[in-house]
């Protein structure tokens, strides 16, 4: 097995791979790239048997071959070459040989075949996004997922298509945050998938900000992923997700306007002093003002208060600063609305301009 090529060439896909490979492994060979030559490309495989990733580049070789290596020590060793320095690669006698230069390297394998398959499954359903709709629709929800929860379906991100719509949907049982935006034509009635932690991050950090069209294909137990050369896996998380629509007011009696910024640095400044377990602050609402306040266990105290426009009745009730910080960060309007059914109520929080994003926080007793 015998290519040459760039550094950079070998750079890009191995920043991508290294990703998903986790860095303490049960099985030492999950902590290698399986490399397979064939047809003038080298194909990058990586994987924790949840998330799979493959991508692939063009190189000067008419050899084939397969082995696997450290993914780590061939990714430093590649970003600490001198740049655009050509690399020639050469396995043989069960090592791996790397020369740049006078650079010269040899580094232990592992035998392709002993590389565990990552069986995905037979897709049912198969659809196509721009890979901005997607990452954007992810970038806005995936703050809320659960981490380590026993309820693990909140453990990831419920992906769901209806129609024309696309939802992305996260929560840890505090707070909730669902993106919704209509599509050209997806040609499928209707899915629900409930992608992992890791795999949701790992996606959204593949996406760019772009037209480039994404497919998505489902299966019972995987999602799969292809961009470009780039084919990203991951398996689902089995169960019901929890049905959101219940949780999002029918109705709301009270309404407050703020400016964004002034409350993301009143919030910002009140956290401070709150309890650094339960982040609470009081949140006090009346005609012109917002005001916030908090005490923690060493008897300091903080308080802050900012211009607002309200509907309804003054009213007072406790959040965690954090959940409420949160989602006010993801707002991209100058103002902010907050809404509320009643005075111990969830809140709900929404772009002025845009509601494509919602996102509810759960009040705490303080």
């Amino acid at each position: 097995m015998k290519l040459s090529t760039s550094r950079e060439n070998l750079l890009a896909p191995l920043q991508q791979i290294v990703g998903v490979i986790e860095r303490r492994q049960t099985l030492p060979i999950l902590g290698n790239v399986l490399l397979k030559l064939h047809s003038g490309y080298l194909e990058f495989t990586g994987t924790d048997l949840e998330v799979q990733l493959i991508t692939r580049i063009a190189v000067e070789s008419t050899d084939e071959g397969s082995i696997t290596v450290s993914a780590r020590k061939l990714l430093e060793l590649c970003r600490l070459l001198p740049e655009r320095s050509p690399v020639a690669i050469d396995c043989r006698e069960e090592r791996f040989h790397l020369q740049s230069g006078r650079s010269r390297f040899v580094l232990a394998t592992m035998p392709a075949e002993n590389y565990p398959e990552f069986d995905t499954g037979a897709a049912d359903r198969r659809l196509m996004l721009p890979s901005r709709v997607l990452r954007r629709a992810m970038e806005k929800t995936l703050f809320a997922m659960g981490l380590q929860d026993v309820r693990y379906y909140l453990n990831g991100l419920l992906f769901e298509v209806e129609g024309d719509t696309i939802r992305t949907i996260a929560s840890d049982g505090h707070r909730l945050a669902l993106f919704e935006d209509d599509a050209a034509p997806l040609g499928v009635e209707s899915a629900q998938a409930i992608i992992p932690r890791k795999g949701a991050l790992e996606l959204c950090r593949l996406l760019g900000d772009d037209d480039t069209p994404v497919a998505i294909e489902l299966s019972s137990n995987s999602v799969r992923i292809l961009i470009n050369e780039l084919c990203f896996a991951s398996k689902l998380i089995e169960g019901r997700y929890p049905d959101y629509r219940r949780v999002m007011p029918s109705q709301t009696t009270r309404k407050v306007l703020a400016d964004k910024g002034g409350l993301k640095s009143a919030l910002t400044r009140i956290s401070v002093l709150s309890s650094e377990k339960f982040r609470g602050v009081v949140v006090e609402i009346e005609a012109g003002a917002l005001r916030l306040r908090t005490q923690n266990p060493e008897h300091e105290e903080g308080e802050e208060e900012i211009p607002i426009e309200l509907e309804g009745e003054p009213f007072s009730v406790g959040f965690n600063a954090f959940y409420l910080l949160e989602a006010v960060n993801n707002i991209e309007s100058d103002e902010v609305s907050l809404s509320f059914a009643d005075a111990n109520s969830s809140c709900l929080v929404e772009d002025r301009d845009d509601r494509r994003f919602r996102y509810i926080v759960m009040p705490v007793r303080l």
